[in-house]
């Protein structure tokens, strides 16, 4: 049995998975306390995840129906993301693993995310090509029959997700702007509107910059009253925008890696057009369920499945590393 955990931004996570990649529960308490500020406060995240991480990590083992004494492994994230977010939870993987004498895999929260597919009951194996496009990075990578992580091409400015949320807000709509932004594109018209797909930006990286202007330029000569007549329209074209700059990239590297499979994690794959369009590609495409999209404990145990433990005498020097960092050394 795997215990995963999981705080590296505003949600709290445990979850327990077998040996078989079948998750036997799967915890997620989510801070409902930074939509006032329109984003997440790195100090509060900090202090919320305090405050549950040992009673999500109870409900996990409860709801799975076992006891620390069955746990094999402990996964936990190690990097990136708020770094006073993430010591909680390896801080809390720590003590329990030297107290209890469990190994420790410790995890990249983007590896979690590229495979998340991997666990039942899609059970989707290497090798693929996978997107992962969330609030904080979008990149596309070949995953090896190993398991081995290739990356293939990333966003040069914005991540998919922040560019949802940064057009959610230019259009008035709540934090998170995600599920808003789709919400009113339902309403609207995608082809209203021609906003740009980066199609300019060769290769397999991503831009997401210039659709932002675009939006902003778009609503500043409407006018507000007119651009609020066509609320609707502009977030479906502008959702569109986002969706197709995606789905090329994904066409591209399907083509230059020869492959037919994919996977897809992060938040924005919840997404309900962006899963349609991937769905409708000429290949074998794997989309877990939205629970697995967004952050979540159980990936970040799927990870541990194909990851070796830290030797014990290892676990104390334990690090974390935030957003645009690399894992730091092991220590000597």
């Amino acid at each position: 049995m795997i215990l995963g955990i999981e705080t590296s931004c505003d949600d709290t996570c445990a979850a327990v998975v077998d040996d078989d990649g079948r998750i036997l529960s799967n915890v997620i308490s989510s801070q409902g306390i930074h939509d006032a500020y329109g984003g997440v406060v790195p100090e509060l995240a900090a202090r919320a995840h305090v405050e549950r991480c040992d009673l999500v990590v109870a409900d996990a083992l409860r709801t799975a129906g076992i006891v620390l004494d069955d746990v094999d492994r402990i996964a936990v994230t190690q990097g990136p993301g708020l770094v006073g977010a993430l010591l909680v939870g390896l801080q809390t993987a720590k003590a329990l693993a030297v107290v209890r004498g469990i190994p420790l895999v410790p995890v990249d929260h983007l590896e979690g995310h590229v495979l998340a597919c991997t666990l039942a009951p899609l059970s989707f194996d290497p090798p693929f090509v996978a997107l992962v496009a969330s609030g904080g990075h979008t990149f596309l990578a070949r995953v090896d029959d190993d398991g081995r992580i290739q990356e293939l091409g990333g966003t040069l400015d914005d991540a998919a997700g922040e560019a949802v949320d940064k057009g959610a807000r230019l259009l008035g709509l709540p934090y998170p702007g995600g599920p808003a932004l789709e919400r009113l594109a339902g309403d609207g018209d995608p082809t209203a509107f021609a906003f740009p797909t980066a199609k300019g930006v060769k290769g397999l990286d991503l831009s997401f910059a210039g659709l932002k202007t675009s939006l902003l330029y778009r609503i500043r000569d409407m006018g507000e009253a007119e651009a609020e007549r066509h609320r609707a329209d502009l977030a479906a074209s502008y959702l569109h925008a986002v969706v197709e700059t995606l789905a090329i990239r994904v066409e591209r590297a399907l083509e230059a890696t020869g492959t037919d499979r994919l996977a897809v994690g992060g938040g924005v794959a919840a997404n309900g057009p962006l899963r349609e369009r991937l769905r409708a590609l000429p290949a074998s495409v794997a989309i877990p369920e939205r629970a697995l999209c967004t952050d979540n404990a159980a990936m970040i145990a799927a990870v541990a499945l194909r990851r070796p433990a830290l030797a014990a005498g290892d676990v104390p020097g334990l690090e974390a590393y935030g957003t645009g960092q690399r894992p730091p050394a092991p220590v000597a």
